[in-house]
């Protein structure tokens, strides 16, 4: 049996592909077209998942949307009634309700064969997250929760897991909203792009919670975890907030009223400067988030004792949060999807789909790698393709084909504090970069973040950079010995290690890692493991392999990435492209 799975008309649309019980194949729409957060049909993510796993499109019995417009019904009426939304709020409600439930037309032109076999199954929002995530995990018994901005009329919900059995069991009701409240205030703080909050979460180390207690008037919670939004300073409940996607791209307009500047301050514009008020800003909304995330999880547990929890949903992206459950909460255990947020709802369907259709409990998810793939023989094609502006560039290109050989170049070319984009074998599904999309340079090097910032990433210069740790040497480097394979939690490095490794360290002596392992990332792990026998350290600087833009997806992306950027070397499958010192 296949399950297609879509994310459709909201950001970050994607597809997932279940064949017989295994997930074999899942990728964001952004990665093809090339417009971050992409909110349209992911059309060419869709059509990419069947030809890898040569699926004929006439033959697609079941397509699953992670959405049901038919979901809290009584409560959204009842809602309405008390709280009679604006004509463009209904309207935007009416227009993203049919343009959700006509996939399969517009299906048909995107796959280029209509298929009269195909059956279409509407998951709700919520379960669709809750799927992603228990059934992700390695456990045959886990409490599953999704937290997120909202999705069927519901922002949380939860679940217990048992074996190939999960079902809601509980929901948060819209419009009281933890993503709603943090993406506000990521607005009210000069962040206005959708999927901006990871630059919150960055800035507020730096910062002191001056603003707690005047948060309290705003994010409010209860003695049983419960949390409420006081709706006197929220446009979301009645007020069109999301606007028509521009080229793609998903757009909200202010989710906060004005009058929220009466109680923290003026808002700040964009182009402005931050200042330690915006810094202690930042921190206030991060402890008022995990306060109400861990109160709440806590309360859950007293209701479902399990030391397993699986996470996901849009706020399953805060891994300075997540890093904090196991010590904050009842929690010993915790599974972060490798996509928490919308996108990873595409996969969450289908998951849920072919259980519902009777199938056994899929295999779980340990590694990220499901998107495509391209072998020596395409990579050297985009290189022939490219050697008129490489040879502009200075470049030299060679191939090898002993991967120890190539892992030597790669680690002479870190050690002496060279940039390195690395680009092996499958995509990773998701918004991290985990060893097939990287930009790997040496931890070691306090010089180097500077550097990536000003050469490559062109980004604020108080966001972190990630470590990627062999996950046998994690103990010994971190204070929580933990499996953290997809980057989504945030964990303090051991005091006598911090000095180590300053490129890694952040202001507050975490770092946000992932961890490698031989079995399920071997290429990767074997050169981190040339970097631990020449130097003693377990772990490269990984960041994204991008600039300002989507994950690349293919090597000439890669290359023109690499080209317009001060990168020093390029190691696409067996191929090596160096850029000589001094070279323009």
């Amino acid at each position: 049996m296949i399950v297609l799975g879509l994310n459709a008309h909201h950001a970050d649309a994607a597809a997932a592909l279940v064949v017989d019980g295994r997930v074999v194949a899942a990728a964001e729409e952004e990665r093809f077209t090339r417009i971050k957060h992409h909110a349209g049909f992911p059309a060419q993510a869709a059509r990419w998942c069947l030809a890898h796993a040569g699926v004929d499109p006439r033959e697609l019995a079941h397509v699953a949307v992670n959405t049901d417009p038919g979901a809290a019904l009584p409560t959204r009426l009842a809602f309405a009634l008390r709280h009679p939304p604006t004509p463009a709020r209904a309207l935007e409600a009416l227009r993203t309700r049919g343009r959700r439930l006509d996939v399969l037309a517009q299906l048909a032109p995107a796959l280029g064969a209509p298929s009269p076999r195909a059956r279409l199954h509407a998951v709700p929002h919520h379960l669709a997250h809750l799927a992603s995530a228990f059934h992700g995990s390695p456990w045959e018994d886990a409490l599953a929760v999704s937290v997120d901005g909202s999705g069927d009329f519901a922002t949380a919900a939860w679940g217990r897991g048992r074996g190939s059995a999960l079902a809601l069991e509980g929901q948060v009701a819209f419009p009281h909203s933890l993503g709603v409240f943090y993406q506000a205030m990521t607005q009210f703080l000069g962040f206005p792009h959708y999927g901006d909050e990871y630059k919150v979460m960055g800035l507020a180390p730096y910062g002191e919670p001056r603003f707690a207690a005047a948060l309290r008037e705003v994010l409010r919670i209860g003695p049983d975890g419960a949390w409420r939004l006081d709706l006197r300073w929220f446009r979301h409940a009645r007020e069109r907030t999301t606007l028509e996607p521009d080229a793609g791209r998903p757009r909200f307009g202010p989710l906060f009223r004005p009058r929220l500047q009466d109680l923290l301050g003026p808002a700040r514009a964009p182009d402005e400067p931050l200042t330690p008020h915006h810094h202690d800003l930042a921190r206030s909304v991060q402890q008022a988030y995990e306060d109400a995330l861990f109160g709440w999880l806590s309360a859950l547990h007293a209701r479902h004792p399990t030391p397993r929890l699986a996470l996901a949903g849009g706020c399953a992206q805060n891994s300075v949060a997540n890093g904090k459950i196991v010590e904050r909460t009842p929690f010993r255990e915790l599974y972060v999807a490798a996509a928490g947020y919308d996108a990873g709802g595409a996969l969450g369907a289908a998951i849920a789909t072919w259980h519902r259709l009777g199938g056994a409990r899929i295999e779980p998810l340990p590694h990220a790698q499901l998107g495509p793939a391209f072998d020596d023989a395409a990579i050297g094609a985009a290189l022939d393709d490219a050697r008129s502006e490489l040879a502009a560039a200075g470049c030299i290109v060679e191939r090898l084909d002993d991967p120890g050989a190539l892992d030597a170049r790669v680690v002479d070319a870190i050690v002496d504090g060279g940039v390195v984009g690395w680009f092996q074998g499958r995509m990773e599904w998701g918004p991290r970069a985990l060893g097939q999309r990287s930009i790997l340079a040496d931890p070691r090097r306090a010089d180097i973040r500077a550097l990536l910032n000003r050469k490559i990433k062109r980004r604020e210069s108080f966001r972190p950079f990630a470590p990627s740790v062999l996950r046998e040497h994690v103990a010994a480097w971190f204070t929580r010995d933990a499996d953290v394979p997809f980057m989504g939690e945030v964990l303090p490095i051991r005091p006598e290690r911090r000095a180590a490794i300053p490129a890694v360290t952040h202001v507050d002596c975490t770092g946000r890692l992932q961890t490698v392992t031989r079995a399920h990332n071997a290429r990767y792990h074997a050169l981190i493991s040339a970097f631990h026998a020449r130097t003693g350290v377990p772990m490269l600087l990984n960041t994204s392999f991008n600039e300002n833009e989507p994950v690349v997806c293919s090597p000439r992306e890669a290359l023109d990435c690499f080209v317009r950027t001060r990168m020093d070397r390029l190691a696409m499958g067996s191929w090596l492209v160096s850029r000589p010192a001094g070279a323009p």
